[in-house]
């Protein structure tokens, strides 16, 4: 009977030391996941801080980069306004009062160098001033563009066009400006150089969440892969990425270029005045 009832306290004590161990086991088994649940989301803040730190730093480079680009252009343009200005200038005006003094055989020929010299004082005017990230910003995108368009027609380079659609009110001027216009100008410069086209369009189409860009030209074309490691394109998508622009080239031997850009108005312009 004894021997029962001390079987009987035992099994209660090791019943009671089994709930206790269990509870303590649970107890820490808890504290394990809390504390890795705890470690793991300071483990991912701490991976994701460092990301967006690199991320804004990388912004900060390009800002730079590009800072650094548009006053290095500014000053160029500079230079050819005063200097390379001037000197066609005086040319200009020595050519005019030697007029009088030109053989009339030679009057001719003589007309033809001055107004190619006139011609090429105003072209200079006119490049110095598209280099001038202010006289953009002053004249304003579409004008801008519209004036690169004209200038290609009046050297005869290619038959340019631009097209509007939509209110051009919908686009707020600034320094979003200056990056399209600079993306667009990398592109006209990349078609006069290699594409050996014979046309160029522009279309600015202004809906009311975003101003779509394209523009294309009827050249030879190229290899997207060759182009995709040249600075010029990466500098274009470095743009476009500042302000929250959707960028797409497309071209292929033989076929032409496509370019197409679509700036989110509100979304690009609280991005770049954020930077």
């Amino acid at each position: 009977m004894v021997q029962t009832t001390e079987r009987l306290v035992s099994t209660s004590a090791e019943r009671y030391l089994l709930i206790y161990m269990t509870g303590v086991l649970l107890v820490v088994c808890a504290l394990i996941i809390i504390f890795f649940i705890v470690f793991q989301k300071r483990k991912n803040k701490l991976l994701l801080d460092k990301i967006e730190r690199e991320q804004v730093f990388q912004e900060e480079i390009s800002i730079t980069q590009i800072e650094i680009q548009e006053q290095t252009l500014k000053n160029i343009g500079q230079e050819l306004h005063d200097n390379v200005g001037q000197i066609l200038s005086v040319a200009n005006m020595n050519m005019s009062i030697l007029a009088m003094q030109v053989p009339a055989e030679l009057k001719e020929s003589f007309s033809d160098t001055k107004n190619a010299v006139k011609d090429s004082l105003s072209e200079l005017r006119a490049l110095s001033k598209t280099l001038n990230s202010d006289y953009i910003s002053n004249r304003g995108f579409q004008e801008s563009i519209t004036g690169e368009i004209n200038r290609l027609n009046k050297l005869k380079l290619v038959d340019a066009t631009i097209e509007i659609v939509g209110d051009p009110l919908l686009f707020i001027e600034g320094k979003q400006s200056i990056i399209l216009f600079r993306i667009l100008q990398e592109c006209i410069s990349n078609t006069i150089k290699y594409a050996q086209a014979s046309t160029f369009k522009v279309i600015l189409n202004y809906t009311e969440e975003a101003l779509l860009i394209s523009a294309e030209d009827n050249g030879k074309g190229f290899d997207m892969a060759s182009a995709e490691k040249g600075s010029g394109l990466i500098n274009m998508k470095n743009r476009a990425e500042m302000i929250n622009a959707e960028f797409q080239l497309t071209s292929s031997e033989g076929h032409g270029m496509q370019l197409d850009l679509k700036y989110p108005y509100q979304d690009a312009f609280i991005q770049i005045n954020r930077k």
